[in-house]
């Protein structure tokens, strides 16, 4: 079997696996229902602040209610919700992807977004503007404050999340991230910076960025800078730097930036940047929010679901849970805490084992699913599959009264119908 076939078994039984537990889909009402608004009220901003939430298929089900997910907050959040939570989804389950995690997205609106995402006050624009828009900037630190001693305790008890959070923003929203990177790095792990307002207050931000990326520790946290073209027309690159005109000083703060953070690797701070010819300041985030998702978990995908299929390697059962168990030793040091193999993951290895007919390591997956989800009837009724394709009616019927106990299902209780009525 080539690699394409064995994408389509593991395609097959993904598809099949996932409408178990599909929350993305038409209620009774035939809508769709991709998030939710919530809302609190915030003492530190003197306000009520809506939050726009995405959680993860099956995460409200009980019977996946025991797992954690990483959390991506996302500033000017309806302006990037629907693309973001698209490509998290797409990124993470739909043909099989482990590219990226599963996560819940916090999209937070504005209500005064000079005010919040402008770290200092400023009275003058180097854009010689009317700067009215200017008199209330200067309350990000303020923000920051809602942010953490606000927001996210909010999102920690009310949502299933685990204690890894991305920080996205766009323009002012990326100079409210890089912001937040250099004064209180501790809050998120992950940082997204596309094309950030680094020429803002005369380049205040920049130059503290600057020095403190220069000193301080940021092991273990990860940056990615998407820069948009918004140069004059028919200037290259090289003349861009050299320039010293307003057209190119929000280009020229945002190199600045990068190129000095480039030098200082000692820092332990995981750098990414990307420069986007075709794209302006409005067009770049969808395809920096794409890229820089690749790039912050780079080392996130299980790439051995395809070998495992090659009929030229069929490793031991104890072989293959080893490596299966090494990747994801790998993903609990990167995520500071304990990250079991993926149910849904493992699963779809089962069923392609059983399609290929490696039944001894068909059954090895299952049983590597049993052991770490013991309260998820998906792993039982999967395990009586098993039990059905080596002609074991008797345990087969078991395993599915045993997933139909945990969680009455119509996937268990029609096989156990339908075995029960051969009796």
């Amino acid at each position: 079997m080539n690699k394409f076939a064995a994408l389509m078994i593991i395609l097959l039984f993904v598809n099949c696996i996932d409408k178990k537990s599909e929350k993305d889909s038409p209620n009774a009402s035939n809508e769709i229902s991709f998030g939710k608004i919530d809302s609190l009220y915030s003492d530190v901003l003197g306000e009520s602040r809506k939050i726009w939430v995405h959680i993860p298929a099956g995460a409200d089900n009980s019977t996946f209610s025991t797992k954690k997910y990483p959390v991506l907050y996302l500033l000017d959040g309806p302006g990037h919700f629907y693309s973001v939570a698209g490509m998290i989804k797409q990124l993470s389950t739909t043909n099989g992807n482990t590219i990226v995690p599963q996560m819940i997205i916090v999209a937070i609106p504005n209500t005064n977004r000079t005010r919040d995402l402008t770290p200092t006050h400023t009275d003058e624009s180097p854009f010689g503007d009317d700067v009215a828009w200017l008199k209330d900037s200067g309350g990000g630190e303020t923000f920051t404050d809602f942010i953490e001693k606000e927001l996210i305790p909010f999102i920690d008890e009310k949502y299933p999340t685990s204690p890894y959070r991305t920080y996205v923003g766009h323009s002012f929203g990326g100079l409210t991230v890089i912001n937040t990177l250099i004064s209180r790095p501790e809050l998120f792990n992950n940082y997204v910076a596309i094309d950030p307002s680094l020429w803002w207050n005369n380049q205040g931000t920049l130059n503290e960025a600057k020095k403190t990326i220069a000193e301080a520790d940021f092991e273990n946290k990860s940056l990615f800078v998407g820069v948009a073209n918004t140069l004059p027309p028919d200037m290259d690159l090289v003349q861009a730097k050299k320039d010293t005109t307003k057209e190119t000083f929000h280009y020229r703060s945002i190199l600045n930036f990068v190129e000095s953070a480039e030098e200082h690797k000692e820092n332990g701070l995981t750098l990414s940047w990307k420069y986007y010819p075709e794209d302006d300041h409005g067009s770049v985030p969808l395809i920096s929010e794409y890229d820089a998702l690749r790039s912050i978990f780079s080392w996130y995908r299980f790439d051995k679901m395809a070998d495992f299929y090659d009929p030229q390697y069929n490793p031991e059962p104890e072989e293959m849970i080893t490596i299966i168990e090494e990747h994801y030793s790998t993903l609990t040091d990167k995520f500071g805490y304990e990250v079991l193999p993926d149910e849904v993951l493992v699963n779809s290895l089962g069923y392609g084992f059983m399609s290929d007919g490696k039944l001894k390591l068909s059954e090895a997956a299952f049983d590597l699913n049993i052991k770490n989800y013991p309260k998820s009837f998906n792993v039982y009724d999967s395990k009586g599959d098993y039990y059905l394709a080596v002609k074991d009616s008797i345990k087969a019927l078991e395993l599915f009264e045993k997933a139909i106990e945990i969680s009455p299902n119509e996937f268990s209780q029609e096989k156990a119908d339908m075995l029960k009525s051969k009796k």
